[in-house]
């Protein structure tokens, strides 16, 4: 849908199977979190923005300009601050600012209805803040963006990293659409001042930079700006005007990916369980065949048959390891091992607080009912009554064992899980603690 003003409807299929077979698309749908949905949100917003701006340009000027396209835009921009905050207007302020300055005007927004805009916008985000103020005070928001976002500035998070990082990344994270992305970025230079590249490169460019310059870096706070990129690609690939220099070289990237990934997935499945996962093996030679496929089977005027092959390649190479290696890799799901743990304990109406393990995923599979504390917190808690179990990392063991001294807990150890926590990079080591008598 957003790609069509721009493209033709094959063009805009095409567009959207390089997105949704993307590397980084594909990890980030198998994650609890929101970037996903921050992902339509922008590109409900950024496709109604760009059919206003393009109708401006081609000079239309309706006596009912149609309700349509501002009500999409400033739905998407209320659901994108309700789910990750003030993100959302980064993309759209820097997209209009840059084609403002460009084109040295911006009544084109006035098409937006602006007043009435905001107005709606207030409506579907205010009753959620109010709710969340009343709950929680300011606390909340000083968390959010004096705490998270600063910290984001600052590398504070500990994942800093310098300029130019995504844009080595992009060649992974947005395969099997990166080789042509490369073949079609001369062209799209050509035709920057085109009403269509402009829009979508004032999209892509400003944000990108954006967030080269900012220290904190993770793969998927670029995902946003991968809509543009494959619609610009595919406008280059229906012009048949792929560049024909080195650059075509970068078809053997069809192949390489899928190699790398599955030797990758394979040794390390064989390394962490002991087990050869042979279910993923014909699922990685198909992968494997059609990437070999995509790359030599390439040429100018049959690109599309060659991304084809490369979409079909990415869809087994999805299959062998979100769908057979990443579910035999349990280290790295601690907190299914801990719910499974808990399900099958005697006592009924189990309750559970976590010390130096707060994932959002331990929340989602054991309940909204857990507590998140310290080792001294878990302690406490565990003494308030029966069939209580204290998940503590190996971290807080010393803090619960010495709080639990101090008020004459007597405990014993049910079960000790060792994963791998992804989120922070490091191993972990998980004790459940029960009060003596539990079981």
């Amino acid at each position: 849908w957003a790609a069509l003003p721009f493209v033709t409807r094959r063009g805009a299929i095409f567009a959207g199977l390089m997105l949704c077979s993307s590397v980084l698309l594909g990890a980030e749908a198998r994650l609890a979190k929101t970037d996903a949905m921050l992902l339509l949100t922008v590109v409900a917003a950024m496709g109604a923005l760009g059919r206003v701006y393009l109708s401006w340009q081609r000079g239309e000027d309706p006596v009912r300009p149609p309700w349509s396209s501002p009500a999409i835009f400033w739905t998407a921009l209320a659901a994108g601050i309700l789910l990750k905050g003030p993100l959302i207007l980064m993309f759209v302020v820097l997209t209009i600012g840059s084609l403002a300055i460009l084109d040295r005007s911006a009544v084109w927004f006035w098409r937006l209805r602006p007043v009435w805009g905001l107005i709606w916008m207030l409506v579907l985000v205010l009753p959620w803040f109010v709710a969340i103020f009343w709950r929680a005070g300011d606390t909340f928001f000083a968390d959010s963006l004096g705490g998270d976002m600063l910290s984001k500035l600052g590398a504070q998070e500990s994942h800093g990293a310098p300029p130019g990082v995504y844009l080595l990344l992009f060649w992974a994270t947005f395969w099997p659409g990166a080789p042509l992305a490369g073949m079609a970025a001369p062209a799209v230079w050509r035709a920057r001042r085109e009403p269509g590249a402009q829009y979508l490169l004032a999209w892509l460019v400003p944000s990108w930079i954006v967030f080269e310059l900012v220290l904190t870096k993770l793969p998927h706070y670029v995902l946003p700006l991968y809509p543009a990129i494959a619609i610009l690609t595919v406008g280059a690939l229906e012009r048949r005007v792929l560049s024909r220099s080195w650059l075509r070289s970068g078809a053997a990237w069809w192949f390489v990916v899928p190699a790398v990934a599955s030797v990758i997935a394979i040794v390390g499945a064989i390394m962490l369980t002991r087990q050869p996962v042979f279910l993923a093996w014909p699922f990685v030679a198909a992968a494997l065949i059609f990437g070999l496929f995509a790359w030599w089977l390439y040429d100018d005027n049959h690109a599309e048959r060659s991304l084809l092959n490369a979409v079909v390649a990415a869809m087994f190479l999805a299959i062998a390891i979100y769908g057979v290696v990443v579910p035999a890799l349990t280290p790295v799901f601690p907190s299914a091992e801990i719910a499974r743990a808990l399900r099958n304990v005697v006592c009924v109406g189990p309750k559970a607080a976590a010390a130096g393990f707060h994932e959002p995923s331990l929340v989602f599979m054991t309940g909204t009912s857990t507590l998140l504390t310290d080792g001294s917190g878990a302690a406490d808690f565990l003494g308030q009554g029966s069939c209580r179990f204290a998940l503590v990392e190996q971290r807080s063991e010393r803090g619960f064992a010495q709080r639990a001294e101090a008020i004459g807990l007597r405990y014993n150890v049910a079960n000790r899980i060792d994963g791998y926590n992804i989120s922070q990079g490091r191993a972990i080591s998980i004790a459940i603690f029960r009060s003596e008598g539990t079981e």
